[in-house]
C-alpha cells in the first residue's frame, strides 16, 4: 500500500492534523502499520520513520486506547484482545483513507523500477518461470522477490501486507477470495529398482495399496500431506512413516536409493525424476487434487502495479492449464501425457 501517499497529505511530519474529538489522526497509519507487523521497527521501516518517532506513537496510541496494544511474549511481540478487534476495522479505514486521498498513479511497466515481493510456495515456484519471462519482456528493469510461505501468514491480516502477493495450496488462509492459479494431483515416486515397483499392461509403473502397506513412506511436514493420509485410509492402509521432510522438494532425492515411496505433486515428480533418479507411478487411490491460490491484502487492490503483476501471474500460469494428465484421466485414460512445464521423460520402472 502507498501509505506515504496519505501520510504526506495528513501531514505527520508537518503539522498534526486532529478530529474534532482532537485525536491525531496521524496515528491511524502508525496504528494500522504497528498492528500488521506487530514489530515497532518493521512498522517503521513501511513507513519511513524512525524507531524513535513509532515508539512515541505507540506511547500516544496505548494513552488514547487504555491498553498496551501490543505485549511481548519472548522475542515476539503479540496482539492484546482489544488490538485484534480493531484490526479489521483500521485495515478499512486506512483502504477508504487511500481511496479517498491517492488518486492511482499510472503504472508504465517499461519504464517501471518496482520491486515486487511474492510470497510462495515451493510448488509454485516451479511454475514461476513462466511468470519471470513475461515481467521481463515487459518490464526489463522490475524485479521479483520470492520469499517461502511461513506460519505466520496463516494468522488473518498479520504478515500479508508485507507482500504484494501470496502463493500457496488452497486453505492455506481462510479470509479474502484467492484466485485460483495451478491444478496439480498427487502421484508417488521411487527407486527404479524398487522391488514391489512393477509395469502395469499400460506400461504405466504402478504401486498397489498392498505395496503402499509394505513399503515405508517419506513425508512432507505440510497441511496437503493429510491429502496423503486420508486417501490412504479409504483404502485400509495406514502409512509406515520414516523420514519426513519440509517439504515437497526434497522428497524424491530422499527416495532415491532406497526402497522408500513419497507422494508428491506431479508437476515436481516430472521436473525433478530425472535429475533424482526416482521413477514416478500412478497412486493406487485414484486423483487427489492439489489447488495453488493467490492472496492479496484488500489494501493492495487498486494498486495499478500490483493489478498488472497479478494481470501476468494469471495469464502466464493459466497458459499452462491443469496437468493434461488429468484431463486423459477423466477421459479413462491412465497414462502420463507431456507436461508443457516440461517434456523429459520419466525413469522407466523395472520390467522384471
Amino acid at each position: 500500500m502507498r501509505i506515504s501517499c496519505y501520510l504526506s497529505n495528513l501531514g505527520l511530519k508537518g503539522h498534526p492534523l486532529t478530529s474534532a474529538a482532537g485525536i491525531d489522526l496521524n496515528l491511524l497509519a502508525v496504528l494500522g502499520a504497528l498492528l500488521e507487523h506487530r514489530n515497532v521497527t518493521r512498522a517503521g521501516e513501511r513507513l519511513s520513520l524512525s524507531q524513535p518517532t513509532m515508539s512515541g506513537a505507540l506511547a500516544r496510541l496505548r494513552q488514547h486506547f487504555g491498553d498496551e496494544l501490543l505485549v511481548r511474549s519472548g522475542r515476539e511481540y503479540q496482539l492484546t484482545p482489544m488490538a485484534k478487534g480493531l484490526l479489521p476495522d483500521v485495515q478499512d479505514a486506512l483502504s477508504q483513507v487511500e481511496r479517498t486521498l491517492c488518486l492511482p498513479a499510472a503504472f508504465d511497466p517499461a519504464a517501471s523500477r518496482r520491486r515486487f515481493s511474492i510470497a510462495i510456495s515451493a510448488q509454485s515456484v516451479l511454475a514461476l518461470s513462466g511468470v519471470l519471462r513475461r515481467v521481463h519482456e515487459l518490464a526489463p528493469r522490475v524485479q521479483l522477490d520470492t520469499w517461502p510461505i511461513t506460519t505466520t501468514l496463516l494468522e488473518t491480516g498479520h504478515g500479508l501486507l508485507g507482500y504484494d502477493v501470496l502463493i500457496g495450496p488452497e486453505g492455506f488462509r481462510a479470509d479474502g477470495d484467492p484466485e485460483v492459479l495451478l491444478r496439480d494431483r498427487l502421484v508417488y515416486v521411487a527407486d527404479p529398482a524398487n522391488p514391489r515397483l512393477r509395469a502395469s499392461a499400460d506400461g504405466a509403473c504402478r504401486l498397489s495399496a498392498a505395496d503402499l502397506a509394505a513399503l515405508p513412506h517419506a513425508t512432507a511436514r505440510l497441511p496437503e500431506a493429510g491429502l496423503v493420509t486420508a486417501a490412504l485410509d479409504r483404502l485400509g492402509v495406514t502409512p509406515h512413516v520414516v523420514a519426513t521432510t519440509g517439504g515437497w522438494l526434497p522428497l524424491p532425492f530422499l527416495v532415491a536409493g532406497t526402497d522408500l515411496v513419497a507422494a508428491v505433486p506431479e508437476r515436481l515428480a516430472r521436473r525433478v525424476s530425472e535429475a533424482a533418479g526416482v521413477a514416478v507411478t500412478e497412486p493406487p487411490f485414484g486423483t487427489v487434487e492439489l489447488v495453488e491460490v493467490a492472496w492479496w491484502h484488500p489494501l493492495h487492490t487498486s494498486d495499478p502495479a500490483l493489478s498488472w503483476l497479478r494481470r501476468i501471474i494469471l495469464g502466464s500460469l493459466d497458459s499452462l492449464g491443469s496437468l493434461s494428465s488429468l484431463d486423459s484421466l477423466a477421459r479413462g485414460g491412465g497414462e502420463f501425457a507431456p507436461d508443457p512445464l516440461d517434456e523429459q521423460a520419466h525413469l522407466v520402472c523395472d520390467e522384471a
